[in-house]
């Protein structure tokens, strides 16, 4: 790669497979093969350069140059021979417009190219393919892969697991003390009765170091990978590409210099580039140039057009009123047209931003992670005073009992070592470590489970948040419903009505006919018109079988309906039929989108074809086509009562309930002039004088999951409303069949909720279910208010301008399978298969990330309370300033509380009881009552149980001192081992073993703890100062940490109140 195009050293990328095994020979003849270099190519974008594209000659020149073609993209045949492309229209026409100008062929190629979409990566794609061919042009130019941050060696993460000033202190002193022991065990002569083992202890704090850093390295590097991969599935993203003169859908990666991109409103650009066709193509470029305004962008010809004339001041002048340049990582937000890809990866603009990215870990925190921030301070802060508190009182005691001390140098220094080593144990026990690692562990488990349940989760704090959203604002179209659309029911002209498949109850008298029966009585004229207004007032396009469509479900619907009924064939065939001046992509605004197209047998007459929303094409109407089965249909004029006819025959379609699509049209005489300079009509100005051809009705099935997942909802205090699209009768209808719309509840439309004051828009909003016939920006308002109105809020999106209102929300989902990639990229989690039921999913698994915690921290205060409190009061009130645990087993019990108890309590799945209860309101207290009984309780038993055994142990069961202090440790870890399933619920639950089998890693991490206790207590000898127990022993160990189990029980017993008063007043 050559200097100029290397990452720094925080990126990297592997190319090994297209250039590794290349000869420097080999790759010069390469780059010979083409006429520019990357190098050269770079000069375009970096930054936008109008004078080095007029020096390289302007699209002809670049597509020359890059063996590639502007129609039918990069190919076998551009290997050899350079292939000129017909000339283009002097404007930017569409991308419909560009595919049937490639099928009407290239001379001396192919007199006709059938272009069709393929839903499959070109691996897996029938398109033609050279191997060898595309293998030079990645070894020249390379392919479109990102680079990636190189991941942290295990070595690196154990530094910063190791690098906590706690840590290195107690290093330090285990160093120290591991030396006086080395002295001692060297210089002091030893009878068989005291052997040499002073050194033990030093090595086991430092075995403990070691344990705890390696057991976090490798929680944080499952933690990184788990991230990466799902980091890495939310950059796939698709583009549909013109290669070897096929459309179809690649992976991003795969994308090559030369390729021809097809691009509509929602794309994100996938790589540098220069536009070649195209309408109204508008672009958000704030992600790289940091301008917030939309960019108009002016196709490649006509911009070479105007430099080659201008004088060179204005050529550099240029930008922005010409501007060709397709930067990569931007979004498309208006316009259709295909562009030819100059730069790829790290050559490209969003390649270079992220080459320069500082070597950051990006984790972002959550808000449960930030609360918890705070409470681990207060907990170390805490911790640290009753560590100084500690050390200080026993090294009081050691100075003032130092005169009559007789012991020899070594032992007294030894002796301070070891106060300032539990001193520092305390301090390790007090701070807790496991407070971050176990929210980060649930999300890390939840994330990944989610993927399972198709939520791609891409912001954590999604995950948690949604645990206790309120409201859901909910699209209909392919979240509520099945997205299988077919037209079951409709009427053509003034006269003709038909119905499929609806049911005899929900069809109308005037509805005997079925639709093979009205189309085979309509008039030719009429079955022309017809067949016109939906196979060319299109976007959707053949699968590469021909079997389906590919593209929007509506139109694919009216396809279907035009190929089963119409006689339509490829659609392709259909639109070459006829010459495409202009499309008008779908208006959000206007509910509608048109194709303009030339009417071949009279010059200057143009047709408007426009489908949409169909009571508001109807309005635009004047005329009607009367009598569409007779040979001498005409067009007569719309009159009131016809129009009310009409409107309630779509009101009868919308109840049962069906989307109801307008078709309508007029025709335009156009100046030659007019027609020479290709104008380009406004909506506003086509949406006048309408002639009405028909109007059909598309059933959309509900999805057989949605009505339980609405009660599972409504259980668990999640209110859903509908936003969409459709007239407010279908969207009423549907509402009522899925259990949205109830008795009470209020239905908008659209331009009704504008109307209302913000006054009286919040008095309405909670009884507020459906809102029809909406905009983004009414999405958006109702996001707003009703986080005014204090609701955590979660809405869907799948279009472009649904950025606004998913940006507005607590938590945005986003449609994986129709969304747009603008849509994705605002959203928080993506439903890969925008199924509603992953939205109850998302609120199970939020809701069990912040059990987890809960659960953890009512473990963990417990463990801290107990274990500080034994050690402080058993340090002083001994003697030898001994404490009741030693410091090896205080590190063993931190391993315990701060690693094995996270991983075990983070994990557990969330049951459908999660659904039972209603949201917590945003800063409700992380610890409740019944936690805050809970810890008190156990942490008073606990502590009451081993100092009872320290102190009087000796007397009740005459053992010996090794054995009581055995005893004392063992007990102790007992307690935790079934405190751990005690905290398994966080309420007044009884039952702890729910689910517990179900639930492999909390059954794994059980078990280790288990057999590694056992172990300790058989073999851990002088290391962890015990003496292997005899079976009665085990028994008094095992009784006393079940009764944990019994005191948990009857702690749940306990009225709340009786610790809510002094708690919280």
């Amino acid at each position: 790669m050559d200097e100029s195009a290397s990452p720094n050293s925080t990126w990297s990328i592997d190319h090994t497979n297209t250039t590794a095994s290349s000869a420097s020979a080999s790759k010069e003849k390469n780059r010979n093969a083409f006429k520019f270099t990357p190098e050269d190519l770079s000069t375009l974008h970096d930054p936008k350069n109008p004078t080095a594209f007029l020096r390289l000659g302007g699209v002809e020149g670049l597509v020359t140059g890059l063996r590639s073609n502007r129609i039918t993209g990069i190919g076998e045949h551009n290997n050899t021979t350079i292939v000129s492309s017909p000339p283009l229209p002097r404007e930017p026409s569409d991308s419909l417009s560009t595919i049937r100008e490639a099928e009407e062929g290239l001379s001396g190629f192919r007199k006709r190219l059938p272009l069709q979409v393929t839903t499959t990566r070109l691996g897996r794609s029938r398109v033609p393919c050279d191997t060898a061919f595309l293998d030079k042009r990645r070894e020249v130019f390379f392919d479109n892969r990102l680079p990636t941050k190189k991941e942290l060696t295990l070595l690196k993460r154990a530094w910063l697991a190791y690098n906590d000033p706690v840590l290195f202190l107690l290093t330090v002193a285990a160093a120290v003390s591991l030396a006086i022991g080395l002295y001692q065990t060297f210089t002091i002569p030893r009878t068989p009765d005291n052997p040499p083992i002073q050194w033990v202890e030093g090595v086991a704090i430092l075995i403990a170091i070691t344990i705890i850093v390696l057991v976090s390295t490798i929680n944080d590097w499952v933690k990184s990978r788990e991230f990466k991969k799902l980091n890495e599935k939310q950059l796939e993203r698709d583009a549909k590409v013109i290669r070897f003169g096929e459309s179809t859908l690649l992976a991003g990666s795969d994308i090559l210099v030369g390729d021809v991109v097809i691009i509509e409103p929602g794309n994100v650009i996938p790589a540098d580039g220069i536009l070649l066709n195209g309408y109204n193509v508008m672009c958000d470029e704030s992600s790289a140039t940091g301008e917030s305004g939309l960019v108009h962008k002016t196709p490649g010809d006509e911009v070479f057009r105007e430099l080659n004339e201008a004088s060179e001041e204005d050529v550099r002048s240029s930008l922005p009123r010409l501007d060709p340049f397709l930067l990569s990582g931007t979004k498309v937000l208006e316009g259709v047209g295909t562009f030819l890809v100059t730069a790829t990866g790290l050559n490209s603009t969003y390649g270079k931003i992220l080459a320069q990215v500082s070597e950051s870990d990006g984790a972002e925190e959550t808000p449960l992670q930030s609360r918890l921030t705070v409470l681990a301070k207060y907990i170390s802060w805490a911790g640290g005073v009753v560590s100084i508190l500690f050390f200080f009182a026993l090294f009081i005691r050691f100075l003032a009992e130092l005169p009559r001390d007789h012991a020899s140098a070594t032992d007294k220094g030894k002796n301070f070592v070891d106060i300032v080593i539990i001193a520092l144990t305390v301090l390790v026990i007090a701070v807790p470590e496991g407070l971050p690692l176990a929210v980060t562990l649930s999300l890390a488990f939840a994330t990944t489970r989610m993927l399972k349940d198709h939520n791609l989760v891409r912001q954590l704090k999604a995950c948690e948040v949604m645990g206790n959203a309120t409201s859901v604002c909910s699209d209909k179209t392919g979240t509520l419903t099945q997205n299988k659309m077919t037209v079951v029911a409709g009427m053509v002209g003034s006269e003709a009505n038909f119905s499929d498949n609806v049911g005899a109850s929900t069809t109308t008298s005037t509805e005997k006919l079925s639709s093979t029966e009205v189309v085979n009585s309509l008039s030719p004229s009429t079955w022309k018109i017809l067949l016109q207004s939906i196979a060319l007032n299109t976007t959707a396009f053949d699968s590469k079988d021909g079997s389906s469509f590919v593209g929007s479900n509506t139109e694919s619907a009216l396809l279907g309906f035009a190929k089963d009924h119409l006689n339509m064939g490829a659609v392709s065939e259909e639109r070459s039929k006829e010459k495409i001046v202009q499309v008008v992509p779908f208006n959000g605004a206007y509910k509608c989108m048109a194709t303009v197209i030339a009417l071949k047998d009279s010059p200057g007459l143009h047709r408007v074809l426009i489908k949409g929303a169909a009571e508001v094409l109807l309005s635009k109407c004047t005329r009607i086509i009367q009598n569409p089965g007779s040979d001498s249909s005409d067009i007569m004029d719309l009159g009131s009562e016809d129009k009310e006819r009409l409107a309630e025959a779509i009101k009868s379609y919308a109840s049962r309930p069906l989307r109801t699509i307008s078709l309508v049209y007029r025709d335009l005489q156009l100046p030659t002039s007019d027609i020479e300079e290709k104008t380009k009509f406004s909506l506003d100005y086509l949406l006048d004088d309408l002639i009405f051809i028909g109007v059909m009705g598309i059933q959309d099935p509900l999805r057989p999951e949605v009505w339980q997942s609405v009660k599972d909802c409504e259980m668990a205090g999640v209110t859903i409303r509908m936003v969409t699209g459709d007239n407010l009768l279908t969207a009423n209808a549907i509402a009522r069949e899925c259990g949205i719309l109830q008795e009470g509840d209020y239905s908008y439309e659209g331009a009704d909720f504008r109307a209302l004051s913000e006054a009286e828009k919040l008095d309405a909003i909670p009884q507020l279910r459906v809102l029809a016939r909406s905009t983004p920006e009414d999405k958006r308002i109702l996001v707003i208010l009703l986080k005014k109105l204090g609701e955590i809020v979660a809405v869907t999106g799948d279009g472009t301008n649904d950025a606004a209102a998913m940006s507005a929300a607590d938590v945005s989902f986003a449609m994986g399978a129709t969304g747009t990639d603008v849509a994705r990229q605002a959203s928080s989690i993506i439903l890969l298969t925008d199924n509603f039921a992953s939205i109850v999913k998302a609120i199970m698994w939020g809701r069990a990330v912040n059990d987890a915690v809960k659960k953890f921290l009512q473990f963990q205060i417990a463990i801290t309370v107990t274990s500080v409190a034994l050690v402080f009061v058993s340090g002083i009130s001994n003697s030898n300033e001994e404490s009741v645990l030693t410091p090896v087993q205080l590190m063993w019990i931190n391993l315990f509380q701060d690693t094995l108890a996270a991983l075990a309590l983070a994990t557990d799945p969330p049951t459908r009881r999660v659904l039972d209860r209603k949201p917590e309101p945003r800063m409700a207290p992380l610890i409740t009552v019944t936690m805050w009984k809970t810890i008190i309780v156990q942490s008073i038993y606990q502590t009451a149980v081993t100092l009872v055994l320290y102190f009087a142990g000796s007397h009740i069961f005459s053992y010996s001192t090794e054995e009581i202090s055995t005893l004392v440790f063992n007990t102790y870890v007992w307690m935790q081992i079934f405190n751990m399933y005690n905290c398994r619920q966080y309420d007044d639950t009884f039952n702890i073993f729910e689910g517990v089998f179900r639930n492999w890693l909390f059954m794994s991490v059980s078990s280790l703890m288990i057999g590694l206790q056992i172990m300790i207590i058989f073999v851990g000898g002088q290391a962890f100062n015990v003496v292997p127990l005899t079976g009665p022993q085990w028994a008094i160990s095992l009784v006393l940490g079940l009764l944990t189990v019994a005191v948990g029980a009857l702690t749940r017993c306990i009225p709340n109140w009786s610790f809510s008063w002094p708690l919280y007043h």
